[in-house]
């Protein structure tokens, strides 16, 4: 729209409109940034705000400026993560041609990545403990969009091994799509299981025991057990 303004042109404008949205789109990277660096080294529990404004040099007051709130701007810092995961996967992936085997480096490539960045699992693990609708409540449709495809890109090319384990008889699952959720889901409690490195049994009736469990002992349930649900 043209300014109002005699003094100033609408080329003015528009540029000084677009320097603007420039800076605070490189002002929103550092907040994630900063936000990313902090989970990294003290993990999510640990990481408030005051201390991510500390960390790029403002108040809280201009975080909230760019983020509707917590929820928000630890979602966004989990799409980083999720980008990340999602060429770990296409990569393991790429490397084989036969499904199941597709199927076993995907699984394998989510574990090892799951044990590099433990703050990626509590990351999704916080943000799967809201609901949708209040997700819907407490965060941007923007944010939500960013989010949403962030993990179908890691779940679509689990889906494509699935799908095409199906065609070529390899599987049988009847939904891919719900399979790749849950597998996605449950994976991320398996990498706390991997994390905390214990098992809990029983002894005897009443007599709980304690024994170990290593994260490759995980990544081996798990690629054992997405290869028994896609054949099912």
């Amino acid at each position: 729209m043209p300014s109002t303004d005699p003094g100033r042109t609408p080329v003015e404008t528009d540029g000084r409109r677009s320097a603007a949205a420039a800076r605070r789109r490189a002002r929103e990277k550092e907040i994630l940034a900063a936000t990313r660096a902090l989970f990294d080294e003290r993990g999510v529990r640990d990481a408030q705000i005051e201390d991510i404004a500390r960390a790029v040099g403002i108040n809280r007051a201009i975080v909230y400026r760019h983020f509707t709130g917590k929820e928000e701007l630890f979602a966004l810092t989990l799409v980083g993560y999720l980008d990340e995961l999602r060429t770990a996967l296409v990569d393991a992936s790429a490397r084989h041609d036969e499904a199941p085997e597709r199927l076993r480096a995907i699984v394998s490539a989510f574990v090892d990545y799951g044990v590099e960045h433990p703050a990626f699992v509590d990351c999704a693990q916080t943000l799967m403990r809201r609901s949708g609708p209040e997700l819907l409540d407490e965060m941007s449709e923007s944010a939500l969009f960013r989010l949403g495809r962030g993990i179908s890109g890691c779940l679509a090319t689990l889906t494509s091994a699935l799908e095409d384990g199906v065609r070529s008889g390899d599987f049988s699952v009847k939904d891919p799509t719900l399979l790749a959720n849950t597998l996605y889901a449950s994976g991320l409690g398996a990498l706390q299981l991997a994390r905390v490195g214990i098992l809990v049994t029983e002894a005897a009736p009443g007599i709980p025991t304690v024994g170990e469990i290593s994260p490759e002992q995980v990544k081996q349930y798990l690629v054992a057990s997405a290869l028994a649900l896609a054949a099912q």
